[in-house]
């Protein structure tokens, strides 16, 4: 009977209790009321929520050199609230396996990351091309996906000309579905975007775009955001002015400023590393994860390892707790394999922008400037996080190259000295002779 009563209270609590009492039951019960007040305040705390719309408007508005990204940030926006609907359906409307040629019936080639194209692949990159090319006004010259082997003009994608003969400012930069492999365990995924500002006298060649437009310092761009695809759908975006977090309403299935302003703590006791991989990691990444861990606690918490596998959940933790998120490099894959244009640096720039650090372990990761030769696909060992962390994992880093140089030193030294002595040696046996 008590059982029966709480289960009643809770469902009268969510004003359901009609629907699930059996007609049958005569026992008098006293439901709590969810009073009218308070139904009142929560209604009225969402309605003074800012949308996304409106507060673009007004960034828009602040810095009207920006203006043009109004509408293309609303398109992205728009294309992301169509891929959480996707990946919420995954299962049920058999969106898992991999991509097939809709005329030919064959198993798509694999993607330039070696890595064989899901149907979500798929389905997330032609959301996004189509919201950042069609939906830009031509703001957007050109895009490059994680999905595709080189970048394509917004004419090309589309079909036709946007804009009439307006030259876009900027190109586009993204990671369609990141972490699309835990959409088989219900685990969280995301989409990364980057906007890069076309630099000046640089003109597109016969295919609509140059690769100079993609292979700028991260220092060149002028937004960029992610998504995350979880509990609740979340778009963090900054246009350059601070970073800011939306959260997709699904009654009016529009994105309300729910974290207005976000900043990361100085100093965070989370690490997010995949430490299967840790016998893999350098020398300096293994033993700040060492230290960090026999601090025991950090920022008053206990130290906490956090680790989804899905670089936008990661980071999110990491952004709105404070901590370290690491992929370094390994003895396998030295440069680690984060992209830089699509996943790195647009992460680097919101940790920047909400006072916190981007490095490859050697440097400031918005300071890397691409290497040609690797095209936008180019990838760089990434931490991102709290100010204090970062600084400690630099400073370990700045320790082992002190200590490398000293002994290249001493064996160049020792080498020299070696080589003086034969010399010396082959010196007296020719007197001798």
């Amino acid at each position: 009977m008590k059982l029966t009563q709480q289960i009643i209270a809770l469902l009268s609590a969510a004003s359901l209790t009609a629907a699930f009492v059996p007609s049958s039951h005569t026992t008098t019960v006293s439901r709590p009321r969810v009073s009218s007040t308070h139904l009142h305040a929560e209604l009225k705390k969402k309605e003074n929520l800012r949308t996304l719309q409106r507060f673009l408007e007004v960034e828009a508005w602040k810095l009207p050199h920006l203006k043009s990204m109004d509408r293309t940030l609303n398109s992205v926006a728009d294309a992301c609230k169509q891929i959480n609907r996707i990946v919420q359906r995954a299962k049920t409307d058999d969106l898992y396996g991999a991509a097939v040629d809709p005329i030919t019936g064959e198993a798509l080639e694999e993607n330039v990351q070696g890595e064989v194209q899901q149907q979500l692949d798929v389905l997330c990159n032609t959301y996004m091309l189509r919201a950042l090319c069609g939906g830009s006004d031509g703001a957007i010259a050109a895009v490059a996906s994680e999905e595709e082997d080189v970048p394509r003009s917004t004419e090309s994608v589309m079909g036709y000309k946007i804009g009439g003969d307006k030259k876009g400012d900027y190109v586009a930069v993204f990671d369609p579905i990141d972490g699309s492999k835990n959409i088989d365990s219900s685990l969280p995924v995301g989409t990364i975007f980057g906007i890069y500002q076309i630099p000046q006298g640089v003109q597109a060649g016969p295919d609509g775009y140059s690769m100079d437009w993609f292979l700028q310092r991260g220092t060149q761009m002028v937004g960029a955001g992610y998504c995350l695809y979880s509990a609740t759908c979340v778009l963090v975006l900054t246009m350059g002015n601070g970073v800011h977090g939306f959260t997709l309403d699904p009654d009016k299935n529009a994105f309300l400023q729910t974290h207005p302003n976000i900043r990361i703590p100085d100093v965070g006791n989370i690490y997010s590393f995949n430490e299967a991989y840790f016998n893999d990691y350098n020398k300096p990444t293994q033993k700040f994860l060492d230290d960090m861990k026999a601090a025991k606690t950090m920022n008053g918490k206990p130290v906490s390892a956090r680790h989804v596998g899905a670089m936008v959940a990661d980071v999110h933790n990491v952004l709105l707790n404070g901590g370290i998120y690491g992929y370094p490099g390994t003895a396998e894959n030295p440069n680690g394999k984060l992209r830089l244009l699509y996943e790195s640096a647009p992460m680097a720039m919101i940790m920047e922008q909400a006072g916190g650090a981007g490095s490859t372990g050697d440097g400031r990761i918005l300071d890397v400037l691409p290497d040609a030769s690797s095209g936008v696909h180019v990838r760089v060992p990434t931490y991102l996080g709290s100010p204090e962390n970062l600084f400690e994992l630099d400073k370990v880093h700045r320790e082992y190259e002190e200590e490398e140089s000293k002994v290249e030193e001493a064996d160049f030294k020792e080498l020299a000295e070696e080589i003086a002595a034969a010399d010396t040696a082959k010196e007296e046996v020719a007197l001798e002779d």
